[in-house]
Protein backbone atom coordinates (compact mmCIF):
# COMPACT_ATOMS: atom_id res chain seq x y z
CA UNK A 1 0.00 0.00 0.00
CA UNK A 2 1.53 3.42 -1.12
CA UNK A 3 2.58 5.49 1.69
CA UNK A 4 0.71 8.80 1.80
CA UNK A 5 2.56 11.75 2.60
CA UNK A 6 1.53 14.65 5.01
CA UNK A 7 2.54 17.78 3.19
CA UNK A 8 2.96 21.18 5.70
CA UNK A 9 1.47 24.07 4.46
CA UNK A 10 2.90 26.30 2.24
CA UNK A 11 4.43 29.87 3.79
CA UNK A 12 4.04 32.77 1.68
CA UNK A 13 7.38 34.59 0.90
CA UNK A 14 8.01 37.67 3.25
CA UNK A 15 9.47 39.71 0.37
CA UNK A 16 7.01 42.01 -1.37
CA UNK A 17 5.93 41.16 -4.73
CA UNK A 18 8.76 41.71 -7.79
CA UNK A 19 6.08 42.35 -10.08
CA UNK A 20 7.01 38.45 -12.22
CA UNK A 21 6.33 36.56 -9.05
CA UNK A 22 6.87 36.20 -5.08
CA UNK A 23 10.32 35.33 -3.53
CA UNK A 24 13.76 36.87 -3.30
CA UNK A 25 15.42 34.84 -6.09
CA UNK A 26 13.56 36.95 -9.10
CA UNK A 27 14.51 40.35 -7.51
CA UNK A 28 18.42 39.08 -6.57
CA UNK A 29 18.69 38.11 -10.32
CA UNK A 30 17.37 40.90 -11.46
CA UNK A 31 19.12 43.08 -9.21
CA UNK A 32 22.68 41.13 -9.79
CA UNK A 33 22.12 41.15 -13.45
CA UNK A 34 21.21 45.36 -14.06
CA UNK A 35 24.13 45.73 -11.73
CA UNK A 36 26.97 43.85 -13.60
CA UNK A 37 25.30 45.72 -17.24
CA UNK A 38 25.44 48.97 -15.71
CA UNK A 39 28.95 48.35 -14.44
CA UNK A 40 29.67 47.17 -17.88
CA UNK A 41 28.81 50.31 -19.61
CA UNK A 42 30.94 52.27 -17.28
CA UNK A 43 33.92 50.05 -17.71
CA UNK A 44 33.10 49.87 -21.51
CA UNK A 45 33.35 53.45 -21.52
CA UNK A 46 36.68 54.31 -20.21
CA UNK A 47 38.25 51.07 -22.82
CA UNK A 48 36.42 52.03 -25.69
CA UNK A 49 36.74 55.65 -26.05
CA UNK A 50 40.23 55.86 -27.18
CA UNK A 51 39.74 53.71 -30.09
CA UNK A 52 36.52 55.62 -31.10
CA UNK A 53 38.54 58.47 -31.42
CA UNK A 54 41.57 57.16 -32.95
CA UNK A 55 38.87 56.11 -35.68
CA UNK A 56 37.28 59.33 -35.91
CA UNK A 57 34.34 59.08 -34.34
CA UNK A 58 32.65 60.50 -31.30
CA UNK A 59 34.00 58.71 -27.53
CA UNK A 60 30.50 57.37 -26.88
CA UNK A 61 30.37 55.44 -30.08
CA UNK A 62 30.58 52.05 -28.80
CA UNK A 63 28.56 52.84 -25.35
CA UNK A 64 25.88 54.05 -26.76
CA UNK A 65 26.06 50.94 -29.08
CA UNK A 66 26.00 48.73 -26.37
CA UNK A 67 23.40 50.52 -24.64
CA UNK A 68 21.11 50.05 -27.63
CA UNK A 69 21.62 46.38 -27.36
CA UNK A 70 20.72 46.13 -23.44
CA UNK A 71 17.66 47.95 -23.84
CA UNK A 72 16.59 45.37 -26.87
CA UNK A 73 17.85 42.89 -24.49
CA UNK A 74 16.02 43.76 -21.32
CA UNK A 75 13.32 44.02 -23.51
CA UNK A 76 13.88 40.70 -24.83
CA UNK A 77 14.66 39.49 -20.94
CA UNK A 78 10.85 40.89 -19.66
CA UNK A 79 9.29 39.10 -22.62
CA UNK A 80 11.07 35.61 -21.83
CA UNK A 81 10.45 36.21 -17.96
CA UNK A 82 6.72 36.58 -18.27
CA UNK A 83 6.73 33.68 -20.71
CA UNK A 84 6.23 30.33 -19.47
CA UNK A 85 8.98 28.42 -19.63
CA UNK A 86 7.46 25.58 -20.93
CA UNK A 87 6.69 27.38 -24.19
CA UNK A 88 10.17 26.54 -25.02
CA UNK A 89 9.85 23.04 -25.31
CA UNK A 90 7.47 23.10 -27.92
CA UNK A 91 9.98 25.66 -29.92
CA UNK A 92 13.31 23.31 -29.21
CA UNK A 93 12.95 21.89 -32.69
CA UNK A 94 11.94 24.88 -34.44
CA UNK A 95 14.36 26.94 -33.17
CA UNK A 96 17.16 24.33 -33.56
CA UNK A 97 16.37 24.49 -37.59
CA UNK A 98 16.14 27.73 -37.90
CA UNK A 99 19.63 28.25 -35.88
CA UNK A 100 21.34 25.66 -38.30
CA UNK A 101 20.15 27.44 -41.75
CA UNK A 102 21.28 30.68 -40.01
CA UNK A 103 24.76 29.14 -39.44
CA UNK A 104 24.88 27.36 -42.69
CA UNK A 105 23.91 30.83 -44.40
CA UNK A 106 26.99 32.11 -42.82
CA UNK A 107 29.33 29.83 -44.25
CA UNK A 108 27.68 28.55 -47.77
CA UNK A 109 29.79 29.45 -50.58
CA UNK A 110 28.12 32.81 -52.70
CA UNK A 111 26.87 34.18 -49.53
CA UNK A 112 29.65 36.53 -48.77
CA UNK A 113 27.33 39.27 -49.77
CA UNK A 114 25.83 39.00 -46.73
CA UNK A 115 28.38 37.34 -44.39
CA UNK A 116 31.47 38.65 -45.17
CA UNK A 117 35.31 37.34 -43.95
CA UNK A 118 36.57 39.73 -40.94
CA UNK A 119 39.71 39.20 -39.69
CA UNK A 120 40.32 36.08 -41.74
CA UNK A 121 36.88 34.38 -40.43
CA UNK A 122 33.25 34.53 -41.38
CA UNK A 123 30.72 35.01 -38.24
CA UNK A 124 28.38 37.51 -39.10
CA UNK A 125 24.94 37.86 -40.74
CA UNK A 126 24.01 41.20 -42.19
CA UNK A 127 20.47 41.28 -42.66
CA UNK A 128 19.86 45.08 -42.17
CA UNK A 129 21.60 44.48 -39.46
CA UNK A 130 24.68 42.39 -38.18
CA UNK A 131 24.46 39.70 -35.79
CA UNK A 132 26.12 36.41 -34.77
CA UNK A 133 24.25 32.61 -35.15
CA UNK A 134 26.67 31.46 -33.19
CA UNK A 135 25.29 33.17 -30.31
CA UNK A 136 21.82 31.91 -31.13
CA UNK A 137 23.29 28.32 -31.12
CA UNK A 138 24.44 28.43 -27.57
CA UNK A 139 20.30 29.07 -26.44
CA UNK A 140 19.54 26.38 -28.74
CA UNK A 141 21.80 24.13 -27.32
CA UNK A 142 20.42 24.13 -24.21
CA UNK A 143 16.93 24.66 -24.68
CA UNK A 144 17.32 21.76 -27.19
CA UNK A 145 18.73 19.53 -25.09
CA UNK A 146 17.43 20.20 -22.17
CA UNK A 147 13.53 19.15 -24.41
CA UNK A 148 15.22 16.09 -25.60
CA UNK A 149 16.14 14.81 -22.35
CA UNK A 150 12.96 14.49 -21.29
CA UNK A 151 12.03 11.92 -23.89
CA UNK A 152 16.07 10.14 -23.66
CA UNK A 153 16.21 10.12 -19.57
CA UNK A 154 14.93 6.57 -19.55
CA UNK A 155 17.44 5.28 -22.14
CA UNK A 156 20.75 7.01 -21.08
CA UNK A 157 22.04 3.82 -19.80
CA UNK A 158 23.11 2.33 -23.16
CA UNK A 159 25.36 4.85 -25.81
CA UNK A 160 23.38 4.20 -28.46
CA UNK A 161 19.99 5.10 -27.56
CA UNK A 162 20.89 7.65 -25.02
CA UNK A 163 23.61 10.28 -25.85
CA UNK A 164 24.28 8.90 -29.43
CA UNK A 165 21.14 10.86 -30.69
CA UNK A 166 22.57 14.08 -28.77
CA UNK A 167 25.62 13.78 -30.66
CA UNK A 168 24.64 13.53 -34.46
CA UNK A 169 22.28 16.86 -34.15
CA UNK A 170 25.56 18.50 -31.91
CA UNK A 171 27.79 17.68 -34.57
CA UNK A 172 25.45 19.39 -37.02
CA UNK A 173 24.91 22.23 -34.72
CA UNK A 174 29.08 22.77 -34.28
CA UNK A 175 30.38 21.60 -37.71
CA UNK A 176 29.42 25.60 -39.56
CA UNK A 177 30.66 27.32 -35.87
CA UNK A 178 34.16 24.99 -36.62
CA UNK A 179 34.01 26.25 -40.63
CA UNK A 180 33.92 30.21 -39.76
CA UNK A 181 36.64 28.97 -37.70
CA UNK A 182 35.50 29.47 -34.20
CA UNK A 183 36.89 26.87 -31.97
CA UNK A 184 36.37 28.53 -28.94
CA UNK A 185 32.70 29.31 -29.61
CA UNK A 186 31.91 25.68 -30.77
CA UNK A 187 33.83 24.67 -27.82
CA UNK A 188 31.76 26.67 -25.21
CA UNK A 189 28.26 25.45 -27.06
CA UNK A 190 29.65 21.85 -26.74
CA UNK A 191 30.51 22.41 -23.09
CA UNK A 192 26.36 23.94 -22.59
CA UNK A 193 25.02 20.65 -24.02
CA UNK A 194 26.87 18.37 -22.48
CA UNK A 195 26.34 19.97 -18.86
CA UNK A 196 22.87 19.99 -19.76
CA UNK A 197 22.63 16.31 -20.64
CA UNK A 198 24.95 15.21 -17.63
CA UNK A 199 22.28 16.65 -15.02
CA UNK A 200 19.76 15.32 -16.68
CA UNK A 201 21.41 11.79 -15.95
CA UNK A 202 23.76 10.64 -18.58
CA UNK A 203 26.92 8.38 -17.57
CA UNK A 204 30.14 10.21 -17.06
CA UNK A 205 31.26 6.63 -18.89
CA UNK A 206 30.06 7.76 -21.82
CA UNK A 207 31.52 11.16 -22.02
CA UNK A 208 35.11 9.53 -20.78
CA UNK A 209 34.60 7.21 -23.82
CA UNK A 210 33.58 9.69 -25.87
CA UNK A 211 36.55 12.16 -24.62
CA UNK A 212 39.16 9.97 -25.63
CA UNK A 213 37.61 9.20 -29.14
CA UNK A 214 37.63 13.04 -30.27
CA UNK A 215 40.97 14.07 -28.54
CA UNK A 216 42.87 13.17 -31.45
CA UNK A 217 40.20 15.22 -33.13
CA UNK A 218 40.72 18.09 -30.86
CA UNK A 219 44.44 18.04 -31.29
CA UNK A 220 44.41 18.54 -34.73
CA UNK A 221 42.35 21.35 -34.80
CA UNK A 222 44.66 23.12 -32.19
CA UNK A 223 47.27 22.38 -34.25
CA UNK A 224 46.34 24.86 -36.96
CA UNK A 225 48.49 27.91 -37.94
CA UNK A 226 47.14 30.72 -35.11
CA UNK A 227 46.06 28.59 -32.63
CA UNK A 228 48.85 26.40 -32.04
CA UNK A 229 50.96 29.74 -32.11
CA UNK A 230 48.68 31.15 -29.52
CA UNK A 231 49.18 27.53 -27.33
CA UNK A 232 53.17 27.87 -27.56
CA UNK A 233 52.60 31.62 -26.47
CA UNK A 234 50.43 30.97 -23.67
CA UNK A 235 52.80 28.53 -22.36
CA UNK A 236 55.58 30.74 -22.57
CA UNK A 237 54.47 33.96 -23.48
CA UNK A 238 57.33 35.83 -23.06
CA UNK A 239 59.30 33.94 -26.13
CA UNK A 240 56.11 35.39 -27.76
CA UNK A 241 56.14 39.23 -27.10
CA UNK A 242 56.16 40.79 -30.87
CA UNK A 243 53.72 38.07 -31.66
CA UNK A 244 51.13 35.82 -30.09
CA UNK A 245 52.03 36.50 -26.58
CA UNK A 246 51.48 39.99 -26.97
CA UNK A 247 48.25 40.36 -26.34
CA UNK A 248 49.11 37.93 -22.95
CA UNK A 249 51.74 40.06 -21.79
CA UNK A 250 49.90 43.28 -21.98
CA UNK A 251 46.94 42.37 -20.21
CA UNK A 252 49.01 40.53 -17.36
CA UNK A 253 51.02 44.18 -17.36
CA UNK A 254 47.23 45.76 -17.16
CA UNK A 255 46.07 43.14 -14.13
CA UNK A 256 49.46 44.08 -12.54
CA UNK A 257 49.48 48.09 -12.70
CA UNK A 258 46.27 48.50 -11.09
CA UNK A 259 47.30 47.25 -7.25
CA UNK A 260 44.55 47.08 -4.78
CA UNK A 261 42.62 50.49 -5.83
CA UNK A 262 43.55 50.87 -9.34
CA UNK A 263 44.60 53.85 -11.08
CA UNK A 264 40.77 55.17 -11.15
CA UNK A 265 38.29 55.44 -13.88
CA UNK A 266 39.74 56.76 -17.32
CA UNK A 267 43.57 56.43 -16.09
CA UNK A 268 44.43 52.79 -17.52
CA UNK A 269 47.12 53.09 -19.59
CA UNK A 270 47.18 49.97 -21.50
CA UNK A 271 43.83 50.96 -23.91
CA UNK A 272 45.79 53.92 -25.67
CA UNK A 273 47.17 51.21 -28.15
CA UNK A 274 48.68 48.62 -26.31
CA UNK A 275 46.33 46.45 -25.26
CA UNK A 276 44.40 45.05 -28.43
CA UNK A 277 40.29 44.24 -28.14
CA UNK A 278 40.53 46.18 -24.60
CA UNK A 279 36.87 47.07 -24.88
CA UNK A 280 35.89 43.04 -25.55
CA UNK A 281 38.19 39.75 -25.65
CA UNK A 282 40.38 41.70 -22.81
CA UNK A 283 37.98 43.82 -21.22
CA UNK A 284 38.61 42.15 -17.62
CA UNK A 285 42.26 43.06 -17.67
CA UNK A 286 40.59 46.73 -17.92
CA UNK A 287 38.46 46.14 -15.02
CA UNK A 288 41.77 45.21 -13.04
CA UNK A 289 43.57 48.07 -14.35
CA UNK A 290 41.56 50.70 -13.32
CA UNK A 291 39.78 49.34 -10.22
CA UNK A 292 42.35 47.18 -8.74
CA UNK A 293 42.15 44.13 -6.65
CA UNK A 294 38.89 45.34 -5.40
CA UNK A 295 36.85 45.99 -8.68
CA UNK A 296 38.02 42.29 -9.82
CA UNK A 297 36.87 41.27 -6.50
CA UNK A 298 33.64 42.93 -6.63
CA UNK A 299 32.79 42.01 -10.19
CA UNK A 300 33.63 37.96 -9.26
CA UNK A 301 31.72 37.85 -6.28
CA UNK A 302 28.97 39.51 -8.28
CA UNK A 303 28.72 36.90 -11.18
CA UNK A 304 29.50 33.94 -8.11
CA UNK A 305 25.81 35.24 -6.83
CA UNK A 306 24.44 35.36 -9.66
CA UNK A 307 25.34 31.79 -10.80
CA UNK A 308 24.80 30.72 -7.12
CA UNK A 309 21.31 32.39 -7.24
CA UNK A 310 20.58 30.71 -10.53
CA UNK A 311 21.66 27.06 -9.38
CA UNK A 312 19.31 27.97 -6.47
CA UNK A 313 16.68 28.53 -8.87
CA UNK A 314 17.36 25.03 -10.61
CA UNK A 315 17.30 23.11 -7.15
CA UNK A 316 13.35 24.71 -6.82
CA UNK A 317 12.22 24.09 -10.16
CA UNK A 318 8.98 22.40 -10.25
CA UNK A 319 9.76 19.81 -13.44
CA UNK A 320 12.87 18.48 -15.18
CA UNK A 321 12.85 20.86 -17.79
CA UNK A 322 12.76 23.80 -15.54
CA UNK A 323 15.58 22.58 -13.49
CA UNK A 324 17.80 21.19 -16.92
CA UNK A 325 17.51 24.92 -17.97
CA UNK A 326 17.96 27.19 -15.04
CA UNK A 327 21.19 24.92 -14.76
CA UNK A 328 22.29 25.41 -18.60
CA UNK A 329 21.71 29.09 -18.63
CA UNK A 330 23.68 29.24 -14.85
CA UNK A 331 26.29 27.71 -16.77
CA UNK A 332 26.14 30.00 -19.55
CA UNK A 333 27.63 32.46 -17.37
CA UNK A 334 29.85 30.41 -15.15
CA UNK A 335 31.70 29.10 -18.40
CA UNK A 336 31.81 32.92 -20.20
CA UNK A 337 33.02 34.62 -16.78
CA UNK A 338 35.39 31.61 -15.42
CA UNK A 339 37.11 31.52 -19.44
CA UNK A 340 37.50 35.36 -19.90
CA UNK A 341 39.05 35.94 -16.51
CA UNK A 342 41.13 32.90 -16.79
CA UNK A 343 42.60 34.60 -19.98
CA UNK A 344 42.96 38.06 -18.78
CA UNK A 345 44.95 36.25 -15.98
CA UNK A 346 47.25 34.07 -18.64
CA UNK A 347 45.69 31.32 -16.83
CA UNK A 348 44.38 29.81 -20.17
CA UNK A 349 44.86 30.23 -23.95
CA UNK A 350 43.37 33.58 -25.64
CA UNK A 351 39.66 32.36 -26.34
CA UNK A 352 38.17 35.25 -27.34
CA UNK A 353 35.06 34.95 -25.37
CA UNK A 354 33.53 37.95 -24.19
CA UNK A 355 32.64 38.63 -20.09
CA UNK A 356 29.30 38.32 -19.87
CA UNK A 357 27.20 41.47 -19.55
CA UNK A 358 30.32 43.78 -19.85
CA UNK A 359 32.53 43.21 -23.26
CA UNK A 360 31.25 44.63 -26.14
CA UNK A 361 29.51 42.74 -28.67
CA UNK A 362 25.32 43.40 -28.66
CA UNK A 363 24.48 39.89 -30.17
CA UNK A 364 26.32 38.50 -26.90
CA UNK A 365 23.98 41.14 -24.75
CA UNK A 366 20.85 40.25 -26.09
CA UNK A 367 21.11 36.40 -25.92
CA UNK A 368 22.64 36.68 -22.52
CA UNK A 369 19.74 38.81 -21.25
CA UNK A 370 17.22 36.26 -22.88
CA UNK A 371 18.97 33.78 -21.25
CA UNK A 372 18.41 35.43 -17.79
CA UNK A 373 15.21 35.98 -18.78
CA UNK A 374 14.40 32.14 -18.87
CA UNK A 375 16.08 31.60 -15.87
CA UNK A 376 13.89 34.18 -14.69
CA UNK A 377 10.54 32.35 -16.00
CA UNK A 378 11.62 29.12 -14.29
CA UNK A 379 11.97 31.26 -11.01
CA UNK A 380 8.81 32.65 -11.93
CA UNK A 381 7.24 28.52 -12.13
CA UNK A 382 9.23 27.72 -9.00
CA UNK A 383 7.17 30.96 -7.09
CA UNK A 384 3.93 29.86 -8.60
CA UNK A 385 4.42 26.29 -7.42
CA UNK A 386 4.99 27.79 -3.76
CA UNK A 387 2.41 29.76 -4.02
CA UNK A 388 -0.53 27.16 -4.96
CA UNK A 389 -2.03 25.43 -2.13
CA UNK A 390 -1.29 20.99 -1.59
CA UNK A 391 2.13 21.39 -3.35
CA UNK A 392 4.65 22.08 -0.89
CA UNK A 393 8.38 20.67 -1.29
CA UNK A 394 6.65 17.30 -0.80
CA UNK A 395 5.16 17.01 -4.16
CA UNK A 396 8.02 18.50 -6.01
CA UNK A 397 10.03 16.26 -4.82
CA UNK A 398 7.89 12.98 -5.74
CA UNK A 399 7.45 14.47 -9.38
CA UNK A 400 11.67 14.65 -9.71
CA UNK A 401 11.66 11.18 -8.01
CA UNK A 402 9.47 10.13 -10.81
CA UNK A 403 11.58 11.71 -13.47
CA UNK A 404 14.71 11.17 -12.54
CA UNK A 405 17.13 7.86 -13.77
CA UNK A 406 20.19 6.17 -12.37
CA UNK A 407 22.24 8.62 -10.28
CA UNK A 408 20.88 12.21 -11.85
CA UNK A 409 18.98 12.74 -8.91
CA UNK A 410 22.18 12.20 -6.85
CA UNK A 411 24.17 14.41 -8.74
CA UNK A 412 21.54 17.01 -6.96
CA UNK A 413 21.90 16.25 -3.66
CA UNK A 414 24.14 18.70 -2.84
CA UNK A 415 22.48 21.39 -3.99
CA UNK A 416 19.34 20.58 -2.75
CA UNK A 417 20.95 20.91 0.55
CA UNK A 418 23.15 24.02 0.04
CA UNK A 419 20.90 25.92 -2.22
CA UNK A 420 18.13 25.33 0.56
CA UNK A 421 15.54 23.56 -1.53
CA UNK A 422 13.01 21.39 0.05
CA UNK A 423 13.39 24.42 3.32
CA UNK A 424 9.67 23.63 4.41
CA UNK A 425 9.95 20.18 6.16
CA UNK A 426 7.52 17.74 5.59
CA UNK A 427 5.04 17.36 8.66
CA UNK A 428 5.66 14.71 10.56
CA UNK A 429 9.08 14.91 10.23
CA UNK A 430 11.15 12.76 7.06
CA UNK A 431 9.73 11.35 3.94
CA UNK A 432 10.85 7.95 5.61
Amino acid sequence: MARVLELAEPRRSPFPEAGLAWGWEIPTLTALTLLILSFGLVTLYSASAFQAQRAGLPDTYFVLRQATGGTLGLMAMVLCARMPYQVWKSLAWPLLGLTWFLLMLVVLPGTQAIAPEVNGARRWLRLGVSFQPSELAKITMIVWSAALCIRKAPQFQRLSRGLAPFLVVWAALLLPVLLQPDLSTAAVIGMLGAVVVFAGGARVGHFLFLGLLGAPVLLAQLRVGFRWERLLAFLNPADHADGAGFQVLQSLIAVGSGGLTGLGFGEGRQKFGFLPEAQNDFIFAMVGEEWGLLGVSFLTVLYLSLVAVGFRVASRAPDLFGRLLAIGFSSFIAIHAFLHMAVGLALVPPTGLPLPLVSYGRTNLIVTLMGLGILLSVARGCQEVDERPCQGTGEIDLLWEKAQVGSAGGRFAALKWFFGYGSRPLAGGSRG
